[in-house]
C-alpha cells in the first residue's frame, strides 16, 4: 500500500510538472516557445487556423456606430467591394474587414515602428526597439496626430476605421486569434488612431530615412576633394530625369538660403574618419544579388496619352517595388459612396486607397528618393552633455525617458536627449562615430496640411485639377504621383516636403553649432517639379533624378540610373499601345546597365589567354540580349563578372570597410563611364600589388578569371539565372513554413522588372480609362493573412508567371457577375 501511495504521489508530481510546462511559455536561448499544451489544443490551438477564416467566423451583421446600411460584395479573390451611404461607414467596414484578414500584420507593423517588438519577442529585439525610439519615430507619429486633429472630417474617418478594427477584435475568442498570436503567446490589442500614424511612419522610415552623411564625410577625408568629385558626381548625364528642363524654371523666385550659411566640410570642424558598426557594402565577390549596390526601393510608373494608344484613351501603369512578404504589404479593396467609387490597394491599418482608380482618373506612385535626413555635430558646453553651443547661446537639451517592455525581463529604461535639430541617437555608445550628432529628419515635423485628406480627395477626383488639389497635402515620404484622366490629361508631380538647401548642404555631417546650417524652409508646392500633357505623349518615373541640374533648388539623394533609360526608350518608340503593351514593359527583363557595360568588358578581354571554358563563356555572352531571363546562364556569368570587376576596382573602399570605416560605394554607372573614357584611372590599380600599376584592361581580365574560378569551386551550383538568384517571399516573422521559397523568376534591379531575391513588384496595376474602363492587376500574395486559408498566397503563382487578374470594378451593389462569391450586409446597432 505504501509503495502504491508513493507511486501515485510521484505520478501526480510528474503530471503536475508536465501540465505546468505545457501551460507555461518556454524561454530558450534564441527563441521563445508558446505554451505547448495551449498551442496544440485541438479546440483552441493552431488546428483552428487550418480552416479558412471566413468559414470559422461569421461576419457580424450589426456594427456599433454605423449610420446606415453597408453592403459588401466579395469577389472570387475574396476582395471586398464596399457600398456605403457615407465615407465614415465605408471606413468602419474597411477597418473591420482589414482586421479580419490582416490583424497580426497590422499589430506587427505598429510594434516595429513604435519600438514595441520586445514586448512579445524578448530581449533579442531590444536594440531594434531602442533605435526606433531614439530616431524619433514616436515623436513623428505624435506630431502627425496633432495635425490630423485639426481636420474634424479626417478624424471622423480615422475614428470610424478604428472602431471597425476594434469591432472585429471585440468578437474574437482566444481560439480565433491569428496563428502568429498563438505562436508568440500574446493577444491582440485595441486599435487606435495613433496606431494608424505608426503604420504611416513605418512607411516613411522605409522610403525616406536614407542618408550617407557619415560615409560621404569619411570618403572625402580618405581621398580628398578632387578624387571625391571625380568618383561621386551627383548627376549621371545619360539618365532621363522625371521632369526635363523645358525652360519652365527661368525666372523662378526661389526661397533664399540664409546669407551666412556655409557648407561645412569634414576638415573644417576637425572630423576624422570614423569607424562604424554598419554592415559593409562589399562582400566577397561574386554575390548572387549585386552586393555592391545599396538597396534601392525601386518602383516604376507611367502614363501614356491617347495619341500613343490603340484606343485613343490614356493608359496608366504602376508597379511599386518593395520588400516581398506574406502577408502582402497591400490589401485590395473597392470603396463606393455617393461621393466616390474607387478601387485599388490600401495599407493594412490605414483607411482609404493608396494606389488605384475610379471611373474618371487613375493614379500611381513611386519613391522620390531625395535625402531628407541630416546629421549635425553637436558641441557640448561641458561633460554633463545637457547644454550645447548654438551660435552665442547654450540651450538645454530636452530629456525624454523611453520605457521599453521586454518579455520575461524588467522594463528597459532609456534616456534620449533632444536638440533643436532632433534627437541625439547614438550618445549611449562612446565608440559610435555619430555619438555627438543630432538627427534632422523631415518626418519629425508635423505636417502643415492634413495628409489624411489626400486619399479620399484622390478617390473622389474627376480631373487633373482635382488631382493637384488633392496631393498638395502629401508630405512624407516624397512620392512621384502620376495621373491619367478620362478626359485625356496625363501628368506627374514630384510631391513631398523637401528642404531648401545651400549647395551641397546635407551631403556631409554639418556643424550643429550654427543655426544657419539648419533647414529654414521647404520647397513650396508651386515650385516642386511637375509636368502636364507633354508633347512627347507620356510621363514616367523609375526613381531617377527628379530634374536635371538646371532646377534652381539643390537636392541630393539615392537615384536610379538605368531603368529610367529603358522605360523612356520604350515609351518613346511606342505607338498604338494596349494593356498588353504595358504588361511587356512591367515584365521587361532587359538591363540597360548590362547593355552599356558588357560590350566594353568584352572589348578589353584578352581572349588569346582564355581556356576552352572561357572561350565558351565569351561566345555565350556575345550572343546575350541583355535580358535577365530565368532560364539563361549568360546573365549569371555577366553578373558575377561585373561584381568581381567592381570590387577589384574599388578595393580602396573595401580596405577601409574592412577596418569598419564606413565609406561610399561608387555608383555602377561611374565605373562603366571609366571603362569607356578613363581606362588609366588610378582606382583601377589594385592596392594589394606593389610592383605593377593595373589599368582597366588588366582588371577586366583578372575579374573574368575570378568569375570562372567561382563556378569551378562549386560545379554543382546552377548557373541558370532564376535558380542562381532565387526568390523568396518570406513570412513577416520569417517562419519558413509560412513562406514561399525557391521561386524561379527573371528580372534584375537594373531592369524594369526590378526583382532581387527578396524585393520586387509588390503590386502590378494597369488601367485604361474611357467609357469602357479596363483594369488589370496582381500582387504576390493574397487577401488573407491566415496561412491556413487558400486566399493566403493564391495570387503568387500568377504573379511569378507574369499573369494578371481582371480587376472587378463594380458600379452597383446589385450587379450580377460569375465572379461574385459572397454578399454581406452590415447595419448599425
Amino acid at each position: 500500500m505504501l509503495f502504491r501511495i508513493i507511486k501515485f504521489i510521484a505520478a501526480l508530481g510528474i503530471t503536475c510538472v508536465a501540465l505546468w510546462r505545457l501551460s507555461t511559455p518556454q524561454v530558450l536561448p534564441d527563441k521563445n516557445l508558446p505554451p505547448l499544451g495551449r498551442f496544440f489544443n485541438p479546440f483552441s490551438g493552431f488546428w483552428k487556423n487550418a480552416e479558412p477564416l471566413r468559414e470559422r467566423l461569421n461576419l457580424a451583421d450589426a456594427l456599433p456606430g454605423l449610420k446606415g446600411k453597408v453592403e459588401v460584395v466579395f469577389d472570387d479573390l475574396m476582395i471586398p467591394h464596399i457600398f456605403a451611404e457615407n465615407l465614415e461607414d465605408a471606413s468602419m467596414v474597411q477597418g473591420y474587414l482589414t482586421a479580419r484578414d490582416r490583424l497580426w500584420q497590422m499589430d506587427l507593423t505598429v510594434r516595429k515602428s513604435s519600438g514595441r517588438l520586445s514586448e512579445v519577442l524578448g530581449e533579442r529585439t531590444l536594440n531594434t526597439d531602442r533605435m526606433t525610439r531614439r530616431r524619433g519615430m514616436v515623436m513623428a507619429a505624435q506630431n502627425n496626430l496633432v495635425a490630423w486633429r485639426k481636420s474634424p472630417e479626417s478624424m471622423k474617418q480615422l475614428e470610424a476605421y478604428t472602431a471597425g478594427v476594434n469591432a472585429w477584435i471585440a468578437q474574437l475568442k482566444p481560439a480565433d486569434y491569428p496563428i502568429e498570436f498563438k505562436l508568440l503567446n500574446y493577444k491582440p490589442e485595441k486599435w487606435s488612431v495613433m496606431k494608424t500614424s505608426f503604420v504611416l511612419e513605418g512607411m516613411a522610415d522605409m522610403l525616406c530615412s536614407g542618408e550617407d552623411d557619415l560615409e560621404s564625410t569619411n570618403t572625402l577625408e580618405a581621398f580628398g576633394r578632387a578624387a571625391f568629385d571625380s568618383i561621386y558626381p551627383l548627376w549621371n548625364p545619360r539618365q532621363k530625369p522625371i521632369i526635363p528642363d523645358t525652360g519652365q524654371w527661368v525666372g523662378m523666385r526661389t526661397l533664399p538660403v540664409p546669407a551666412s550659411a556655409t557648407v561645412v566640410h569634414p576638415g573644417d570642424v576637425g572630423f576624422q574618419m570614423h569607424q562604424s558598426t554598419r554592415q559593409n557594402d562589399f562582400f566577397e565577390i561574386p554575390d548572387p544579388e549585386n552586393a555592391i549596390e545599396r538597396y534601392r526601393v525601386g518602383s516604376n510608373n507611367w502614363a501614356v496619352s491617347g495619341k500613343r494608344t490603340l484606343s485613343g484613351q490614356p493608359i496608366l501603369a504602376n508597379d511599386p517595388h518593395l520588400s516581398l512578404n506574406l502577408p502582402s504589404i497591400w490589401y485590395q479593396v473597392q470603396i463606393h459612396t455617393p461621393q466616390q467609387n474607387a478601387y485599388g490597394v490600401s495599407l493594412p491599418g490605414v483607411p482609404g486607397i493608396i494606389i488605384g482608380f475610379n471611373q474618371y482618373i487613375a493614379w500611381g506612385v513611386t519613391n522620390v528618393g531625395m535625402d531628407v535626413s541630416d546629421w549635425y555635430q553637436i558641441r557640448w558646453k561641458d561633460d554633463n552633455r545637457t547644454q550645447y553651443v548654438l551660435d552665442r547661446e547654450t540651450p538645454t537639451v530636452r530629456i525624454e525617458l523611453e520605457k521599453i517592455g521586454v518579455l520575461g525581463k524588467p522594463d528597459f529604461l532609456d534616456t534620449v536627449r533632444y536638440t533643436v535639430f532632433g534627437p541625439i541617437v547614438y550618445d549611449f555608445d562612446k565608440k559610435h562615430p555619430l555619438r555627438d550628432c543630432a538627427l534632422r529628419w523631415a518626418s519629425h515635423d508635423g505636417p502643415d496640411v492634413n495628409p489624411m485628406e489626400v486619399l479620399p480627395m484622390l478617390s473622389q477626383a474627376t480631373s487633373y485639377e482635382d488631382y493637384r488639389q488633392a496631393i498638395n497635402g502629401h508630405d512624407v515620404p516624397g512620392q512621384n504621383i502620376v495621373i491619367a484622366s478620362r478626359s485625356g490629361d496625363i501628368g506627374i508631380t514630384v510631391q513631398g516636403r523637401f528642404p531648401v538647401r545651400a549647395p551641397e548642404q546635407g551631403r556631409f555631417i554639418q556643424d550643429g553649432a550654427r543655426w544657419e546650417n539648419n533647414w529654414h524652409n521647404y520647397i513650396p508646392n508651386d515650385q516642386i517639379p511637375a509636368m502636364k500633357n507633354p508633347g512627347r505623349g507620356f510621363v514616367f518615373s523609375a526613381n531617377q533624378h527628379s530634374t536635371p541640374p538646371t532646377y534652381p533648388y539643390f537636392y541630393l539623394g539615392d537615384f536610379e540610373d538605368y531603368r529610367s533609360r529603358r522605360i523612356y526608350n520604350r515609351l518613346e518608340n511606342m505607338q498604338k499601345a494596349t494593356l498588353d503593351s504595358m504588361k511587356t514593359m512591367q515584365l521587361d527583363n532587359f538591363s540597360q546597365r548590362a547593355a552599356d557595360a558588357l560590350p566594353l568588358m568584352l572589348k578589353m578581354l584578352n581572349r588569346n589567354e582564355l581556356d576552352a571554358d572561357g572561350q565558351t563563356i565569351v561566345r555565350e555572352l556575345q550572343s546575350w540580349n541583355y535580358r535577365y531571363e530565368a532560364a539563361l546562364t549568360a546573365p549569371t556569368r555577366y553578373n558575377v563578372w561585373f561584381d568581381s570587376l567592381y570590387t577589384q576596382t574599388w578595393d580602396e573602399m573595401k580596405a577601409l570597410q574592412a577596418q569598419k570605416i564606413s565609406v561610399l560605394t561608387p555608383e555602377p554607372w561611374r565605373l562603366i563611364e571609366m571603362l569607356e573614357t578613363d581606362t588609366l584611372n588610378r582606382f583601377f590599380d589594385v592596392t594589394a600589388t606593389t610592383t605593377v600599376r593595373e589599368n582597366a584592361r588588366q582588371v577586366v581580365n583578372s575579374s573574368f578569371k575570378a568569375m570562372q574560378q567561382y563556378f569551378r569551386n562549386d560545379p554543382t551550383k546552377s548557373t541558370k539565372w532564376g535558380e542562381f538568384r532565387g526568390l523568396t517571399i518570406g513570412h513577416l516573422a520569417r517562419i519558413p513554413a509560412f513562406s514561399r521559397t525557391g521561386l524561379i523568376t527573371g528580372g534584375h534591379r537594373s531592369a524594369p522588372n526590378a526583382l532581387s531575391n527578396s524585393h520586387g513588384p509588390s503590386w502590378r496595376m494597369i488601367v485604361q480609362l474611357g467609357d469602357s474602363l479596363q483594369a488589370i492587376g496582381v500582387y504576390p500574395g493574397g487577401q488573407s493573412g491566415n496561412p491556413g486559408s487558400k486566399y493566403y498566397d493564391n495570387m503568387v503563382d500568377k504573379w511569378v508567371n507574369g499573369e494578371y487578374y481582371d480587376l472587378l470594378f463594380m458600379r452597383r451593389a446589385d450587379e450580377t457577375s460569375p465572379r461574385i462569391a459572397k454578399r454581406h450586409i452590415f447595419i448599425g446597432k
